[in-house]
């Protein structure tokens, strides 16, 4: 017969309740600043559902009417050094840490300082998309940031932010801290998958990061329920070994406790914690209406909800302890009501051709709009002064070394120049090297540098991106494969690479993605893709490739050095190729936006890069066409070399563009595109390109190379070129 065996959770989950006795022994002044924050949070909600009723929020207002309590109960307490972010029903959280940053305690006597009504301004202005706002009014409702109040950014992707405070909270950790990141989500996002990996992640390497379930019952209008099995949704930090609270989120002491005894877990460097609020959303999914007038809610189950208010539940307590009167409860409404009037006298003005009582925006609040791409990338001041080399003009003593050893090598003499730089990825801590050699050496000099992850690209390009974003380190995130950035592609395009912008412009994110091309390896459809025009046409990222090991170890400290995300794309061609480098100087740049005219010619312009520019070189040889080569190097719109281009294509009148992916996701696509709109003049002819495929390139051998350019499919493009398309 069978054996049973019983098991039991390897991490605690408990609900946590007050009792009369919690309220008796609470501190008066953290009750008094309770109820003020509560009310500053309600009367700020109310004004802008009463703002966005008349037409003047430009999007969603995604109101936390009813959920004051869990952001107030769980942010009152916390260190102004400690860190939240949250998701796109997030005011609330932001006003919590906001407040408490500017004023500690509340006196419910003045309630309103002049740094708290500053505050409610330039949240209500970057709301309504104004100049004045945190973010320069192109955060919105659901972008809402102040790294100087601990504020890393609210994101409108349901459980897009929480592998990015994830990196913030490693960060706290490695600095020598004992600060915490609490990440803020709601129902839906439990069963996301980068929630999901971001807990994993963190309890395996005790990150110090509180994952704050607002558990709302709806997801929109899809219940709890319907959505899955296990309602108790704290229950899915226990899986992962992390303690687990429940609590309910309606009664902001209750929070405040359970919050008490995650901060000694968390604090101690033990790890995550997870905490589950039960809350209720007064309103539906967005406006001023309750979902019951869209039939997915009850009026007496929102009844029963509102007679839990938050507001009422501390008054009430306040008030049989002694500790305040009804009327100064009334009071502190009056006075939260109060600046937000004052608010929109600030921020608005009667609209004269409009309806009586109607208001406008003042209208000299909008940003300008030249400011549209204003902070999409740094300004480069980072990169003043840099030395520069190139190869073909370089006179010292020379190395000749695989380019992959030179990978390693270039790498190590940065990380021993550099603390901050971080490298994470799948397996990069092991195999001597990685899965190539990358890294070899480098974890044993380099202790708790190199970060060997679990296979969670959304997990842990995400970390990397918040470690970014702190701006204490500069990640270098390694994909195995360009393909898996589908995996990630929220982490990867949706945060990483609009954060700069879309917070204003202000925050650098100063971050490396390592990625390799593997055509001709075999590893077939999902593991063989070049990524450079995904990411040439993804706002944010500057693009770069090598095609010898001296540009890689120049290009590579250039990106170490920038103050934006950098995809590195790598070739495994060219790993096992050998290169001279430098022998005794390893600290050089690549001169940014510089391409490299690798052969001067005169019958056409011929644009690559990676291994297809020593393919196109023995092209030449076989062709005896007179063409001029450039390996672009850098690739992407803000970086490319237009005058270089330029130059050859005025000398030429004609382009070949030479890549070896397929057609449909090609870097030649745009490239073309741009080149027929900056040069069309200059051109005797349409752009002519060499590519792959449709089709990804398939296990099969023989299907593998029919996919994919190589010299045959350079030499019979040159030859067209040379029989008469071009210039002879």
């Amino acid at each position: 017969m069978t054996e049973r065996i019983q098991l039991d959770p390897l991490e605690p989950w408990v609900e946590i309740k007050t009792t009369k006795q919690d309220y008796q022994n609470a501190d008066p002044k953290l009750l008094e600043t309770m109820l003020g924050q509560l009310h500053l949070i309600r009367a700020f909600e109310e004004a802008i559902l009463d703002i966005a009723g008349e037409g003047l929020v430009h999007g969603p207002a995604h109101s936390s009417v009813g959920q004051e309590g869990g952001a107030v109960g769980s942010i009152v307490g916390m260190r102004p050094t400690d860190a939240i972010n949250g998701s796109h029903r997030g005011h609330h959280q932001f006003l919590a840490k906001a407040i408490a940053y500017v004023a500690p305690q509340l006196d419910v006597t003045n309630l309103v300082t002049s740094q708290v009504q500053e505050v409610l301004q330039k949240t209500a202005a970057e709301i309504l998309g104004l100049a004045q706002g945190y973010c320069k009014g192109r955060g919105g409702s659901m972008h809402l940031q102040w790294h100087e109040a601990g504020a890393l950014g609210t994101n409108a992707i349901v459980g897009g932010g929480v592998p990015l405070a994830a990196g913030n909270a490693w960060s706290q950790k490695r600095a020598g801290t004992t600060d915490m990141t609490t990440s803020y989500f709601g129902d839906g996002a439990v069963n996301i998958g980068s929630v999901l990996e971001s807990m994993n992640l963190t309890a395996a390497w005790d990150v110090p990061l509180v994952f704050f379930i607002e558990n709302n019952l709806y997801a929109v209008s899809t219940t709890v329920a319907e959505a899955t099995k296990e309602d108790r949704l704290s229950g899915r930090g226990v899986g992962f070994g992390i303690p687990s609270w429940r609590v309910d989120g309606m009664d902001p002491l209750a929070v405040w406790h359970v919050m008490q005894e995650v901060e000694e877990h968390v604090r101690s460097g033990k790890g995550p914690a997870v905490v589950e609020a039960e809350v209720y959303r007064f309103f539906h999914q967005n406006g001023a209406f309750p979902g019951s007038a869209f039939g997915y809610r009850s009026k007496e189950e929102e009844e029963h909800w509102r007679s839990r208010d938050p507001l009422d539940k501390v008054a009430n307590e306040m008030i049989e302890l002694g500790l305040i009167t009804q009327e100064q409860v009334a009071d502190t409404r009056k006075q939260a009501v109060a600046a937000m009037e004052l608010v929109a006298l600030e921020l608005l003005e009667p609209d004269l051709d409009g309806k009586p009582g109607a208001r406008k925006i003042k209208a000299n609040l909008w940003p300008d709009a030249g400011f549209v791409d204003v902070g999409l990338r740094s300004d480069l001041s980072e990169l003043t002064g840099a030395k520069t080399l190139e190869q073909d003009s370089y006179t010292g003593e020379t190395t000749d070394i695989r380019f992959v050893d030179a990978m390693a090598k270039g790498m190590d003499r940065q990380m021993e120049l550099d603390d901050r730089i971080i490298i994470l990825g799948e397996d990069v801590h092991r195999l001597k090297g990685g899965t190539n050699g990358a890294t070899k050496g480098l974890p044993d000099k380099y202790d708790g540098r190199v970060l060997g992850t679990p296979i969670s690209e959304n997990a842990f390009a995400g970390l990397g991106g918040g470690m970014a974003m702190d701006g204490r380190f500069r990640p270098v995130v390694e994909f195995m494969y360009p393909d898996f950035l589908w995996v990630a592609a929220d982490q990867v395009f949706n945060q990483i690479g609009k954060a700069r912008h879309m917070f204003g412009g202000q925050n650098p994110v100063p971050l490396v993605l390592r990625t390799k091309i593997a055509m001709g390896s075999g590893y077939g459809s999902q593991h063989l893709m070049d990524p450079a025009g995904i990411f040439a046409t993804a706002p944010g990222w500057r693009v770069v490739a090598a095609s010898n090991p001296f540009d890689y170890i120049g290009l590579m400290n250039a990106a170490l050095k920038m103050e934006d995300p950098v995809l590195m794309i790598e070739h495994v061609d060219l790993y096992t190729q050998r290169g001279l480098i430098p022998a005794d100087d390893l600290d050089y740049h690549i001169e940014f936006g510089k391409a490299r005219v690798v052969r001067e010619g005169k019958d056409t312009t011929i644009l690559s890069y990676l291994n297809m520019v020593n393919i196109t070189k023995e092209a030449l040889d076989q062709t005896g066409l007179d063409g001029e080569l450039i390996d672009l190097r850098w690739l992407d719109r803000a970086s490319i070399d237009w005058d270089t281009i330029g130059e050859s294509i005025k000398k030429t009148n004609s382009v070949v563009i030479v890549e070896q992916g397929v057609q449909g996701t090609s870097y030649g696509g745009w490239l073309s595109d741009e080149i027929q709109r900056r040069f069309f003049d200059h051109l005797d002819q349409p752009v002519q390109r060499v590519h792959g495929r449709e089709a990804s390139p398939s296990i099969s051998k023989v299907l593998e190379r029919a996919s994919i350019a190589g010299l045959e499919e350079v030499v019979a493009g040159l030859n067209l070129v040379k029989e008469g398309f071009g210039k002879n």
